[in-house]
């Protein structure tokens, strides 16, 4: 077996137990290792510290399978692997899963299986092979899942940016059984229809569960834009809730007229909720200028820095569309505001947030802190799996933090100052 060897003092974070092992951190490769292969990591010195599997095409030149030396990388491991995270989200304190039909199985480094992505979509599993060693286990890993999920049929997609980072080209089709195109799942007491073929991530935004039934219960009485709305789990949620009005933006008709079907299906109503499609940047722009605003705004946008090298570019982004949203938000009313970009941390997304409210003219308040759904693990070792940060901000007066908010229906229908 190949043996990786660190630089000298390269090997404190393996000794915290952090599964990444970057490019600049390793010395030398004794042995020929190929993408994928399992790798024995040694310090300077010689001493043992893990398994893991090797990438090289990636800035992450492996990441580890095991701490303990005496381990072994066979189809017995990765069973073992599965059938704990499964185990591990059967028990769950507060039934995160007892109210979907959909749910994460495995959560990649988080759950001990590096790049790998499960996720349940009813009886269908959609995968995702993020990373050169799991790669190489792929036909090994899809038969471990369907024997212990007992479910028959897996999809593959993996399509995204990642692969190109591992080397790997994006592969995408039926792994195994016969799976369609579109499931329907339940969630909260809602229906949605997910395209597992073309739809975002694996289909749907699993990480948003508990986020969309805290919009549900904060939205009555209140006018709600709902931006980069994607297939409406906020908007229906909004209107479950007795909005009094919801709009759904997002740049892909598909994308809305799957949020429109979605309404129509749970036998919400229509006459409160329009879609408008178009740059959800440039729409906030043509609100703020035609002097409209809201009660509540949910911002979700995709993911604006991939990599630690776009932090900066990813910021500006962040300013401006939360900028804009402040612009728009009614004093009283509340921003749901969200960042899924692992580059940006919690502490950065605040400050961020905070110099958008202050340049809008206004002032809020953190009122709740949002994060991803409980079946999204973050291990302690691991932080980098905390990705998906979120903000509920109450605006208050423009001059006063604490000063009396107005309650939703008991405002001005003219826009905040520009």
């Amino acid at each position: 077996m190949p043996t990786l060897y660190l630089k000298p003092g390269r090997h404190a974070s393996l000794l915290r137990r952090h599964p990444w092992i970057y490019s600049g951190a390793v010395g030398r490769i004794q042995g020929e290792a190929l993408p994928g292969d399992t790798v024995e990591v040694r310090s300077a010195e010689g001493d043992i510290l893990a398994w893991a599997g090797y990438s090289p095409a990636s800035q992450i030149r492996a990441r580890v399978w095991s701490f303990d030396p005496d381990e072994r990388i066979e189809a017995d491991f990765f069973r073992r692997r599965i059938q704990t995270a499964l185990a591990v989200r059967s028990c769950r304190p507060g039934g995160s899963l007892q109210a979907t039909e959909a749910g994460r199985l495995i959560n990649a480094e988080s759950d001990g299986l590096p790049g790998l992505i499960v996720d349940r979509y009813a009886g269908v599993l959609v995968v995702q092979f993020l990373s050169a060693g799991v790669e190489r286990w792929r036909e090994t890993i899809s038969q471990l899942l369907r024997e212990e999920t007992g479910l028959a049929s897996l999809y593959e997609r993996s399509d995204v940016d990642a692969r190109e980072l591992e080397g790997l080209p994006p592969r995408c089709g039926v792994l195994a059984g016969d799976p369609p195109a579109r499931v329907v799942i339940q969630e909260n007491g809602l229906s949605f229809a997910v395209d597992l073929v073309n739809g975002h991530k694996t289909g749907f935004y699993l990480d948003q569960r508990e986020n969309r039934l805290r919009v549900r219960q904060l939205s009555a009485e209140r006018d709600v834009l709902d931006c980069f709305c994607y297939t409406g789990g906020f908007s229906a949620n909004a209107l479950a809730g007795g909005a009094r009005s919801v709009l759904s933006v997002d740049a892909s008709a598909a994308a809305l007229a799957l949020c429109q079907e979605n309404i129509s299906s749970n036998g919400l109503p229509a006459d409160r909720h329009t879609v408008l499609e178009g740059d959800v940047f440039q729409l906030l722009r043509k609100f703020r200028d035609e002097g409209r605003s809201f009660d509540m705004i949910v911002l979700d946008p995709p993911k604006f820095a991939p990599t630690a090298a776009q932090v900066g570019k990813a910021a500006r982004g962040y300013k401006d569309i939360n900028l804009l949203g402040f612009k728009l938000l009614r004093p009283g009313g509340i921003l749901v505001t969200f960042s899924c970009s692992g580059g940006v941390d919690a502490a950065l997304f605040q400050k961020i947030v905070a110099s958008a409210c202050l340049d809008a003219g206004g002032m809020a308040q953190i009122v709740e802190h949002l994060a991803q759904a409980m079946d999204h693990p973050v291990a302690l070792n691991f932080p980098e799996g905390s990705y998906l940060k979120g903000l509920v901000c109450l605006r208050t007066s423009s001059s006063d933090p604490i000063g009396a908010a107005a309650p939703a229906g008991q405002h001005s229908r003219r826009g905040p100052a520009r």
